[in-house]
């Protein structure tokens, strides 16, 4: 028995130490458990995962399990930074990394890739090559335009000419549409899509937000279409930017919402009655979106979020001014050419929205951010 605890002890020991301390796969701190055969400390939620791998990665608690000597010795003698450099000496600059709070098939796949395909210790250049191709083709479920029914569509991804086409039937010679590697997004929505591997793919069309919603079955193929769309942005940011270096553009590759969710808003005099209205809020391009609905193709409108200098501010307000609305936690943001009035229904919502629109007022403004703040004041 006091060997059992001494080397539960050790292994305690272990996994406070630098780069142990975190989680080998999403960066969670304080991971408790360990892969006994890759070598690596990994968090709850990433053991489940490597749990489907029982021929590559045998799952231990570093607390609760007892450990053989030989075991701990050979915990001491790997590690997550040993690991790391195996295990992802060769990662491209363009393939995302999940965090603790991604969604599951993106860290299913980032652990996959690493450990059962082996992708990223450069034995396999093959592998990468598919994120890399001038084409990159699939056929993907993608929400109808008046329905939630999911159609079947063929997409078409080229680092040629840098654009995504989606057609209606495989053989179609015409796109129903081209779209941009310039103000393309994706990002996954597993929750808002209503499927595990749900997709959400947004571009300007007309100086308006157009929202794609996809899935793939297979987890996989709609990973590897996410980091071949980064692979062709980063192409085509470095073709844009010459002088510039890679890691001014890995942020720019996937633009995530700094907060999205149900408010209630009424029109410019104040006096129109409150609508419900889904929001998103982006800190990179500093626009406060709004839709009928999560799923909606196409935004109703935008406010442009500058800083205080620029006459932009928000504050609380006590929801007196509501005209038939049912929630009373309100907001007022103040632009240069109008104030505009939103309602929460919680208190909670209300500190959240808070803070998120004074981080991007807070954030200075860049060239291109002068640019869409005049293209939205004359109503492009």
């Amino acid at each position: 028995m006091a060997c059992l605890e001494r080397n539960n002890k050790i292994l305690l020991e272990l996994v406070q130490q630098p780069g142990n301390n975190k989680c080998a796969d999403c960066g969670a701190p304080e991971p408790d458990w360990a892969s006994c055969t890759l070598g690596i400390f990994v968090c709850l939620n990433c053991s489940g995962l490597h749990r489907n791998l029982p021929d590559i990665s045998r799952m231990k608690s570093i607390r609760l399990d007892l450990w053989e000597d030989s075991l701990v010795e050979f915990m001491r003698e790997r590690g997550n930074s040993a690991a790391k450099a195996t295990f992802e000496k060769c990662v491209p600059a363009f393939f995302y990394r999940p965090q603790q709070k991604d969604c599951i098939v993106l860290k299913d796949q980032w652990i996959r890739a690493k450990y059962e395909r082996r992708e990223f210790t450069g034995e396999k250049t093959y592998c990468q090559q598919s994120y890399c191709s001038d084409l990159f083709e699939s056929a993907l479920w993608k929400k109808g335009k008046d329905s939630k029914q999911f159609l079947k569509r063929f997409f078409l991804l080229s680092q040629k000419d840098f654009t995504l086409r989606y057609f209606i039937k495989e053989d179609s010679k015409a796109p129903k549409a081209v779209i941009s590697m310039n103000d393309l997004n994706a990002v996954f929505q597993p929750e808002k899509v209503g499927h595990a591997h749900g997709l959400q793919i947004s571009y300007l069309q007309d100086e308006h937000m157009r929202n794609l919603f996809v899935y793939h079955e297979n987890g996989q193929v709609i990973v590897s279409l996410f980091n071949a769309i980064r692979a062709t942005r980063l192409a085509y940011l470095q073709k844009k930017h010459p002088t510039l270096q890679d890691n001014d553009f890995i942020p720019q590759l996937t633009r995530r919402c700094l907060k999205e969710g149900y408010m209630e808003k009424t029109g410019p005099t104040q006096r129109e009655p409150f609508k419900k209205r889904w929001f998103t809020l982006c800190l990179m391009n500093r626009k406060l979106l709004y839709f009928k609905t999560p799923l909606d193709a196409k935004e109703l409108g935008a406010v442009f979020i500058g800083t205080e200098s620029h006459s932009y501010s928000v504050s609380e307000n006590n929801g007196k001014s509501s005209r038939g609305g049912r929630w009373h936690c309100g907001i007022t943001l103040q632009t240069p050419g109008r104030q505009f009035v939103f309602m929460c229904e919680q208190e909670q919502e209300r500190r959240e929205w808070l803070e998120a629109l004074r981080e991007v007022i807070a954030q200075p403004m860049t060239a291109e951010d002068y640019s869409n703040e005049a293209n939205l004041r004359r109503g492009k």
